[in-house]
């Protein structure tokens, strides 16, 4: 049987699929739940040192349905970070780490544009035992008036400055948490990269306003009659993701893939968001180069026991194609992706051949057979 396990940056995963930073990691009680499952890691829900000013509102998601009613395809949210004290949740980074020492543990962190700021909450988390770090630089929504979430990571220049502080302060793996809300989204990702990250997640949910209802012609999710734009997730975001993360892998890897350990960044990892609610989900990010594959939105939708159907149906996937271990195909797919130029130049070559076979003509001599010899030798005569 292949083995799903994965080494990521130092990190030992008994599977590729972790728990996104979101409701279903917003407490010690549902990340214990995800590990009783079988979750190969969880990233908690972001913290900030002050979470005071965190308050959020309900409702707070809107849901986009297929029209039968039955399929969820999109969700936003207008959700924010952790509104629980942050020497709380030291507390219970201790807890799962006595509960739990051979599980993985990611802290999310967002804080403001001060690097006394970041260099404490990396510390205190260090010192509570998380096995790594994944800075949130894509929150769509909330607090950007002080330069937190997207509204850092939009700009490469302070993205590179805070995760060189980070990474100055952190002694264990940092990712750095991309927004597709960007027009190139590499330039992000080599941005963190260079400033030391071990790897980057892309990607965080896309800003939208999910819909206007028509009968109360308020935009929604409604709050008091008004709303704001959200985060959307969900299958819907699946086709943003995957390109996102094969434009981001192709610039760490080349087209070669990771396996080459030739590209700017050969080593570095990419985990992939966007959408994932199955094993042929994960194996389509595996195939572009990523590493690992989060879920957060797929979790709310079906629970927990979620991590069974991905586990089963990634090992079908992997048993069809004899594949042994997840590197054997990480980044496969990669060498398929060209330019529209080389596209047009392979489909002349193929509709040439295509007439010289039909004609009978012999353009290369390993084109010759015993059989057709004679045939073939009349249809190189320019006078016939």
């Amino acid at each position: 049987m292949p083995d799903l396990s994965i080494t990521v940056d130092g990190l030992r995963l008994p599977n590729p699929f972790i728990i996104g930073s979101g409701p279903p990691g917003t407490n010690a009680n549902v990340i214990a739940k995800a590990f009783d499952e079988g979750w190969g890691a969880v990233i908690a829900k972001t913290i900030s040192l002050d979470a005071s000013k965190v308050i959020n509102v309900a409702p707070r998601y809107a849901r986009l349905r297929a029209e039968s009613g039955d399929e969820v395809l999109g969700w936003e949210n207008i959700e924010l970070i952790s509104d629980r004290p942050f020497d709380t949740w030291l507390t219970e980074f201790r807890q799962l780490k006595s509960r739990y020492p051979g599980r993985i543990l990611i802290a999310s962190v967002m804080e403001e544009y001060r690097r006394e700021a970041w260099t404490e909450i990396i510390d205190r988390c260090q010192q509570a035992g998380v096995d790594a770090f994944e800075l949130n630089f894509s929150c769509p929504h909330g607090l950007p008036e002080r330069k937190m979430g997207s509204a850092m990571g939009q700009d490469p220049a302070i993205l590179e400055e805070v995760c060189g502080w980070v990474n100055a302060a952190s002694s264990i793996p940092v990712w750095a948490k991309l927004t597709p809300n960007i027009t190139h989204i590499e330039d992000a990702a080599r941005a963190a990269l260079r400033a030391g990250c071990e790897g980057v997640s892309a990607i965080n949910t896309i800003l939208s306003v999910m819909s206007v209802n028509l009968d109360t012609l308020r935009p929604e999710p409604t709050v008091e009659g008004y709303t704001v734009p959200g985060g959307y997730s969900c299958k819907a975001i699946r086709p943003i993701a995957l390109r996102m993360v094969m434009e981001t892998a192709t610039m760490m890897y080349g087209r070669a893939g990771p396996a080459a350990r030739s590209g700017e960044f050969a080593g570095r990892s990419i985990s992939a968001i966007g959408g994932i609610e199955s094993g042929d989900d994960a194996a389509q990010f595996l195939l572009l180069g990523a590493s690992t594959a989060q879920v957060c939105t797929g979790v709310m939708i079906h629970g927990y026991k979620l991590i069974h159907q991905l586990n089963a149906s990634l090992l079908k996937f992997m048993e069809k194609h004899r594949f042994e271990r997840i590197d054997d195909f990480r980044g496969k797919s990669l060498q398929y992706f060209t330019t529209h130029a080389d596209l047009v130049r392979r489909q002349a070559d193929a509709k040439a051949a295509e007439k010289a076979a039909a004609s009978g003509m012999v353009t290369r001599d390993a084109a010759w057979t015993s059989d057709k010899f004679v045939e073939q030798s009349r249809g190189l005569i320019a006078n016939e």
